[in-house]
């Protein structure tokens, strides 16, 4: 038999199915792994190949996301409980590690599904763990705060201009803000305030409008 590729005693798998499961994984596949302290969440990896050597140990070689708080600048307010950053670290595992699988999903994606399961998570962002820099390293930002969009947090559009405004940061609580039917913002408000005054001050004439003359 042919191997893929000619590395002494180790030999490229197609897939491995996680111990005490029917699940598949395969690459390209994002999986959950055994974290080295009980008390933390599993890790997250993207799993780049699968390798078995001639004792039958099956490797996996992975590309780990790292959660915010494992990244140099920490968790921030604008973050998701369910963001990860596809770092630029990669490893190689024992498959046994491999708890269960998982899906990243892109942001635009996640902000899509209906129902976030507990194996949904979603990646915005590139990550250099070397340098702690991130690929974007510029994203959009909303309301009055200037934060990127959490899509943890209830937002509120605006009718006019059709910015995304925090409730707490247009003074609502968020009860307020689910039984709004239209909130203007109110940089609109005075803007619509300041043509109505405009226009009741100035009624539309056509050309100059003379003053009437007494016959005498």
């Amino acid at each position: 038999v042919q191997m893929a590729k000619s590395r002494p005693g180790k030999r490229d798998l197609d897939s491995y199915t996680i111990r005490g499961t029917n699940k598949v994984v395969r690459a390209g596949d994002c999986v959950l792994m055994r974290p080295s302290e009980d008390d933390k969440a599993p890790y997250v990896a993207r799993v780049e190949r699968i390798e078995a050597d001639n004792r039958n140990n099956i490797k996996v070689h992975v590309r780990w996301y790292y959660r915010p708080e494992e990244s140099l600048g920490g968790r921030r307010q604008f973050h998701g409980s369910k963001e990860l950053f596809l770092s630029d670290h990669y490893d190689a595992q024992s498959a046994h590690t491999i708890e269960g699988k998982c899906i990243v999903h892109s942001f635009k994606n996640y902000t899509k599904l209906e129902n976030v399961d507990p194996e949904d998570y979603y990646c915005r962002f590139e990550y250099k763990a070397a340098t702690g820099s991130f690929v974007p390293d510029r994203v959009a930002v909303y309301c009055k705060c200037e934060m990127p969009y959490n899509p943890d947090d209830l937002m509120v559009q605006c009718e006019e201009c059709k910015d995304w405004y925090h409730p707490a940061c247009v003074g609502m609580t968020s009860e307020q803000a689910k039984q709004l039917a239209d909130f203007v913002c109110s940089d609109c408000l005075s803007e619509k305030k300041k043509s109505q005054n405009t226009y009741a001050a100035f009624p539309l004439s056509n050309g100059k409008v003379e003053p009437k003359r007494q016959k005498r």
